[in-house]
């Protein structure tokens, strides 16, 4: 198997896991605060087909790691209505929430998990250790990328909730902005002034701070 396909079986499913959970932790919590419009619609399953977008989920996230960039994707999005909520103030902010804190859970699991196969076969083939780095580095960086607070990021959401009534509205209303300041951050601002490095020097520190701190902990159970 080449290294591009290896690379591909390993991240394809690590990518799905992170983006399926992160969905469908969104849908559960809207649920339990009183919103069932994820549920009428069936997508509270973990089955990869009803969240997979093929561009959002697969193909641009598999590009960006071939390239060598910052991995993220995204899912279709699980519907939530606010106003089904039981307090749509706080309710938006958990669901948002919900979504990167669930792929932090992931994380921790694959960092254990890294960490006790490690301690029971110290001499783990380098495929394995590859698929617990990447599943980890997937979590992680798609919960700081998600908490963004640009819209239509779950970081938007909890930024909107924690503002004042008046302020709230306002930045609602910047959300259609959302994705077109994503692209002249991350795509044209780079591509015109590379020196400017946006990426490394704003999104990977803080990806790069967390991942050491998980590795970190696999670290210590290996070595009992």
């Amino acid at each position: 198997m080449s290294d591009t396909l290896l690379l591909a079986a390993i991240l394809i499913p690590c990518l799905v896991v992170a983006i399926v959970f992160h969905e469908v932790a969104h849908g559960w919590t809207a649920l339990a605060l009183g919103d069932p419009t994820a549920k009428e619609q069936r997508r509270l399953s973990l089955n990869p087909i009803r969240h997979v977008d093929p561009v959002g989920t697969l193909l641009v996230p598999g590009g960006l790691a071939l390239a060598g960039l910052p991995v993220f994707g995204w899912a279709k999005p699980v519907p939530v209505n606010k106003w089904r909520l039981n307090n749509p103030r706080f309710g938006m902010m958990a669901v948002a929430a919900a979504g990167p804190g669930t792929n932090l859970v992931l994380a921790t699991l694959g960092a254990l998990v890294l960490g006790v196969t490690a301690l029971a076969v110290p001499d783990l083939s380098e495929t394995m250790l590859q698929a617990a780095y990447y599943f980890i580095a997937i979590n992680v960086f798609l919960a700081l990328f998600n908490l963004l607070p640009i819209p239509p990021f779950d970081g938007s959401h909890i930024v909107e909730g924690l503002l004042p009534a008046s302020a709230a509205r306002t930045y609602e209303k910047l959300r259609p902005l959302g994705f077109p300041l994503l692209f002249v951050l991350l795509v044209a601002v780079p591509y015109v002034f590379p020196q400017a490095d946006i990426i490394e020097r704003f999104l990977l520190p803080p990806v790069d701070w967390v991942m050491n701190q998980f590795l970190g902990l696999a670290g210590l159970i290996a070595d009992g």
